[in-house]
């Protein structure tokens, strides 16, 4: 009721010339020729690769490095394993509104630099759709680092310590314990974060809004599908027929990168 028919309902959709005040007529797959030859799909598409492109691996590498600093027993750790974790359970709305007061032209980082001498004017960080678009993945990252290290330090706990205690006794330095005993023990882990990460930065939308506005930046250059589908199929003169079809293509999109993930995963089990 709440998954298979919702879905089913967007392909039948996508199929018809249907709006938000009245019904469709059944077009077969014009939307998706529509689609494939409206620039402004394409844009979203190519905005939504590359902040997958940057996004994944960092959300990959980065959590593992603090999980592995915030691994160990010492005094005060507890305290830094929350202040990583805090951002997690923030509102993404919340989240963005500081991200947007820190990154705007008076705001925070822009004002430091101009003190320092570093900059003679306000970096577009977000006027700019190049500059958005890397303000809204440094959000992102920022925002996932503590959830995906949980996973991580989940990861981390099942590693015998007699591997690292062997590994030390034969004079291994703490990188090659990282780079042959860390990293094959957690990459069935890498795998999944990669691919819950390569999902989500498929899906991103709150950050793009918040920081862009409802244009998606100047001129809509910012703009992820995600946003399309939102901007094509909202208002008086939404077309929800052409917004299910871009939903559609976005599924499609998101299964290509997760039988990736699938089939990586099988792969490292052989």
């Amino acid at each position: 009721m709440f998954s298979l028919w919702p879905f089913v309902n967007t392909v039948i959709l996508s199929l018809t010339d249907a709006q938000i005040l009245k019904g469709g007529r059944f077009v077969g797959l014009e939307n998706y020729g529509r689609a494939l030859g409206d620039p402004d799909f394409w844009t979203a598409t190519v905005n939504s690769v590359v902040y997958l492109a940057v996004v994944v691996p960092c959300l990959v590498l980065l959590p593992l490095a603090l999980a592995v600093l915030v691994q160990r027993k010492i005094p005060g750790i507890g305290f830094f394993r929350s202040a990583f974790y805090t951002p997690v359970i923030a509102s993404a709305v919340v989240v963005g509104l500081i991200w947007q007061w820190v990154l705007r032209s008076d705001g925070l980082v822009n004002t430091v630099f101009e003190k320092l001498h570093l900059i003679s004017g306000p970096v577009p960080f977000l006027t700019d759709s190049t500059m958005l678009l890397v303000s809204a993945m440094i959000v992102t990252i920022w925002k996932g680092l503590g959830y995906y290290m949980v996973f991580y330090l989940a990861a981390l706990g099942n590693v015998p310590t007699s591997l690292y205690e062997a590994a030390a006794l034969d004079g291994a330095g703490a990188v090659r314990r990282f780079l042959s005993i860390t990293i094959p023990s957690v990459k069935p882990m890498m795998l999944l974060v990669g691919t819950l990460s390569a999902i989500s930065a498929l899906r991103v939308f709150t950050e793009i809004y918040i920081l862009g506005g409802e244009s998606g930046g100047p001129g809509g250059g910012a703009r992820t599908l995600p946003f399309l589908i939102r901007q094509v199929g909202l208002g008086f003169a939404g077309e929800t027929g052409y917004a299910a079809a871009i939903s559609i293509l976005l599924f499609l999109l998101t299964l290509v990168f997760s039988l990736l993930g699938h089939r990586l995963s099988k792969g490292d089990e052989r």
